[in-house]
């Protein structure tokens, strides 16, 4: 697809999706975050076999992603907690197609478990998800002449906070805005009206920058922003992504995240 030529130089804010956007995910690498979670968690509360929670982590990550997506709603990861530890402890989760009794679910744990797991995830995502060399320097550059910020899609907003202070950007960044937060995903335009609250910036003055064509590109251009879209994700990512339509056209294609800075200034006239 050749994106279409379009004048850039309005641009005021840039806006990224997180995961496969700004920090590629690959299944084993997260994997390795369920698998830390669990033995920190099982260090901690004892009898806990860890095979059998992450087989039930699986499990009912899959459920939930049935249940939330096609509501436009975000997957709750302490909800998840909660099932996966009335399971260990007795409880006989419902058939596929039937819900969760989710009171009966949260009598099997403790809130301060559930928070316990909760940070244990955060914890192990920052320690095993490498920080790409190349986008604080990147962030660096925009953030001399563009309101920076991110609008992404995540179960836990805080562990998107703590890799970004982790990682020294959130110095770059004016708002870090997280559909656990918000209380629903992209493409729904509350994502992009809470974020350009944030930025502070006219909706035609933004540009948002991710991989997965239905959240982030027919999500932006719907909302009134400007899209780049990036061809660049692993292969082997969980994460959900779409196919490209033609009803919508990104006003930039790239292949990879550095291209960005240089295609910033491009206009109709390549000058």
């Amino acid at each position: 697809m050749t994106a279409p030529a379009a004048r850039l130089g309005e641009v005021q804010a840039v806006s990224f999706d997180f995961g496969n956007t700004l920090v590629p995910i690959r299944r084993e690498e997260l994997r390795l975050v369920v698998r830390r979670m669990t033995l920190a968690l099982a260090d901690r509360l004892g009898s806990l076999d860890p095979g059998a929670f992450e087989a039930a982590w699986a499990t009912e990550r899959e459920r939930q992603f049935a249940e939330e997506v096609p509501r436009m709603r975000e997957v709750d990861l302490a909800q998840r907690t909660i099932r996966v530890l009335a399971r260990m402890r007795g409880m006989v989760p419902p058939d596929p197609v039937t819900p969760w009794d989710d009171v009966a679910a949260a009598r099997r744990s403790t809130p301060d478990e559930v928070a316990l797991a909760l940070d244990a995830y955060s914890s192990a995502f920052v320690a095993t998800i490498p920080v790409p060399d190349a986008v604080g320097p990147l962030l660096g550059r925009l953030a001399r002449d563009h309101v920076l910020g991110i609008c992404s899609n995540w179960p836990l907003a805080a562990t998107i906070d703590r890799f970004v202070a982790a990682a020294g950007w959130d110095r770059h960044l004016r708002a870090v805005v997280v559909s656990q937060r918000v209380g629903t995903i992209k493409p729904d335009g509350r994502m992009f009206r809470v974020a350009q609250a944030a930025l502070g910036v006219p909706a035609g003055a933004i540009l948002h920058v991710g991989d997965d064509w239905a959240a982030d590109i027919v999500g932006a251009k719907r909302a009134g922003w400007r899209a780049a879209w990036l061809r660049d994700r692993p292969g082997d990512t969980p994460l959900p992504g779409s196919e490209p339509t033609s009803d919508v056209r990104p006003d930039l294609v790239l292949d990879r995240l550095v291209d960005l800075e240089d295609r910033l200034t491009t206009t109709e006239d390549g000058r």
